[in-house]
Parts: structure tokens; sequence; C-alpha cells
């Protein structure tokens, strides 16, 4: 028997979140969305992350824009440009513990992740971080990836595990996957491991020195 939290990044997408719900609601699987801050200004992403609140999913924030690692941008007002701005869209789907999960370029749990701006922001304004400890890389391999996080998250009693709900064909195999991981005793929960969440409502709870960069910040 092992635990396993599943979490997908990057969307809303129309064309394969409502087939990743459709999966969870007929095995009543809770999860949760980290989502990008600019895909909830289109109408048709903003309801499908409504449909994800209401069967019981977490919405969390996943940056605005997802594309340099906040750890490597040098602006100073990158957390709320990030950060801030995707809470906002996120609006009143948001769990209280405001659920916040840094870019790392490509899965990489280094100093690209956050800056000390950032973890300042996170603190002050009461963010929870969430990071992982399974990475199938099923956006590098779409039709393989289900195998090795089968594999993966049997070496370890409670896997936290990104996938990704973009429209790469890897989520064709999300079912297949579900049920191979029930059927080798997968115990399918919504809460993180403690040592995936480092920062809890704003609270440094774990060591996060080896996630934040020394970068030097400009003005803009």
């Amino acid at each position: 028997m092992f635990d396993l939290t599943l979490t997908f990044d990057n969307g809303p997408e129309p064309g394969v979140t409502p087939h990743v719900l459709d999966i969870l609601r007929e095995r009543d699987i809770k999860t949760t969305f980290f989502v990008i801050g600019e895909k909830l200004g289109d109408g048709e992403r903003r309801k499908l992350a409504e449909r994800a609140h209401g069967e019981g999913h977490w919405i969390g924030n996943h940056t605005f824009t997802h594309s340099v690692p906040l750890g490597q941008q040098r602006a100073a007002d990158t957390a709320q440009n990030e950060i801030g701005r995707t809470q906002a869209a996120i609006g009143d789907l948001a769990h209280a513990n405001r659920w916040f999960r840094p870019f790392g370029g490509g899965g990489n749990l280094d100093e690209r992740l956050l800056k000390p701006s950032v973890v300042d922001y996170l603190t002050r304004d009461k963010y929870s971080c969430v990071l992982w400890n399974t990475i199938p890389r099923d956006w590098d391999d779409p039709t393989g990836w289900a195998d090795r996080a089968l594999k993966q998250c049997r070496s370890r009693p409670w896997s936290l595990m990104v996938l990704h709900d973009l429209p790469s064909g890897a989520m064709d195999h999300l079912e297949r996957f579900v049920d191979r991981a029930e059927k080798a005793g997968a115990r399918f929960r919504q809460d993180f491991p403690p040592d995936c969440v480092p920062i809890r409502s704003g609270e440094i709870v774990c060591p996060i020195e080896s996630y934040v960069s020394s970068i030097e910040e400009s003005a803009k």
C-alpha cells in the first residue's frame, strides 16, 4: 500500500481538463489544480476552474505567465506580477491556505524556484508553498509516463505527483494509470506530504535554502 496525491499544473485547458475531471469524478478522487493566472482571463477556462472547485478539487496558484522561473527573474515586482495577479484571478475559488506552486523549469527542485523577495511575499501574505516529490515527465513522454509514474510512486510511502492537463496527449493515459495504481494498492488523498510544503500559511516550516536564488534584483 502507498499514498498518492495527484496534482495538475498549467491548465485549465478546454480540450483536456474536462476529460481529467470526468475520470476523477468517476473514481471519487480529489486533487489540486495549480492554474496559470493569465488563462483564467478566458471565460471557458475560468468555467473549468469553477467546475473543478465545485467538484471538490482545490485551486492553486502556478504563476501568471509560467514563462521564467521566479528565482531567475530580476524584477523587484516579480512576486506581485506572478503570484499576486494569479491569486486575484483565482478569486473566490482560492483555498484558505492559498496554495502556491513555483515553476521549476522542467521539474527542477533547486534555486530556480524562489528568490528572497518572493519568500518575503509568500510569508507576509500567508501563502503555502507546495512542491513535489514525483515527476513522471508526462510533458516529455506523453505515452510512456504512466509506467514511470507507477514505478516512482511505488518506491515511496507517499507521493505528491505533478501531472499536466495540457493538450500533449498525456492525459489520454490518465485513466489507465489510475486503474493500475489502485490495483497496486494506491490510496488517493488530497492533502500533501508535510516535507513538500516548506512554507505553510506564511510560516517557514522546512528548510528552503536550496530553493532560493541569490539573484540581484533591478527596479524593473
